[in-house]
């Protein structure tokens, strides 16, 4: 058996510029929240580097 970390994967997705559309989970599992919530976490740091403040 394999532990997956859904949070963890979708930190990897959004590193790896993978859309949160992409998020393998089945919509409403608790799996699909973290994977959605690793993914924003990453995603939104990203965003807030990039941005120059104009």
């Amino acid at each position: 058996m394999t532990d997956r970390d859904p949070f963890a994967e979708g930190e990897r997705a959004a590193r790896d510029n993978i859309p949160a559309g992409a998020n393998p989970y089945s919509d409403g599992s608790d799996e699909h929240a973290l994977w959605a919530a690793g993914h924003e976490k990453v995603a939104g740091a990203i965003e807030g580097r990039g941005s120059d403040g104009s």
